[in-house]
């Protein structure tokens, strides 16, 4: 398996992707809801604001994990991490754990201060993510499960009390997603 910093140009697979893994474990609603969500977020692949990462095994797209920046009032440099898909297929196998390992040290090569995710506590636990508090740090919208508002510190430093409600890319900016 290898890892490639995707652009926009893989825009078209990477919905597929995210369709498929999805529509399989959570239903053909869900699928359409999470495709829509990474086709539009590929589609402004910058890797600046928003970045994606492909894993890749015998030259087909097996994964791929979105980063895409929080901003808040206090200066930090903090990411979402979302979403994360892995082919039906290959689940099962660590493809995911690692495609999350590579894209944390990415954002640590970028001087990054926070991760961020929200989703599956036990499985992101795995990769060292931790339960937040929202008296810590506030999720960009209103959350309908906030036990799964989680965070990794990637610069060494204790999680900083951030007053201000982030403010994230415009594709995320739904409460269906939250």
């Amino acid at each position: 398996m290898n890892f490639r910093i995707l652009d926009d140009s893989s825009k078209d697979e990477v919905a597929s992707l995210f369709t498929s893994a999805f529509s399989s474990s959570e239903g053909e609603q869900q699928g359409k809801l999470v495709g829509s969500l990474a086709s539009a977020l590929a589609a402004r692949i910058d890797n600046q604001e928003i970045s994606c990462i492909g894993a890749y095994a015998d030259g087909a797209m097996i994964g791929a994990i979105f980063f895409t920046r929080l901003r808040f009032e206090e200066p930090i440099e903090a990411f979402m991490l979302a979403p994360v898909a892995v082919s039906t297929a290959h689940q099962g196998r660590g493809v995911g754990q690692a495609l999350i390992r590579f894209g944390l040290e990415e954002l640590k090569n970028r001087s990054t201060t926070l991760a961020v995710t929200y989703g599956d506590p036990a499985f992101y636990s795995k990769v060292g993510f931790q339960a937040l508090s929202e008296d810590i740090i506030q999720a960009p919208l209103p959350l309908s499960m906030p036990e799964g508002w989680l965070v990794q510190p990637l610069s060494g430093e204790a999680i900083p009390i951030l007053k201000s409600r982030p403010v994230c890319v415009q594709e995320f900016d739904n409460p269906d997603y939250w």
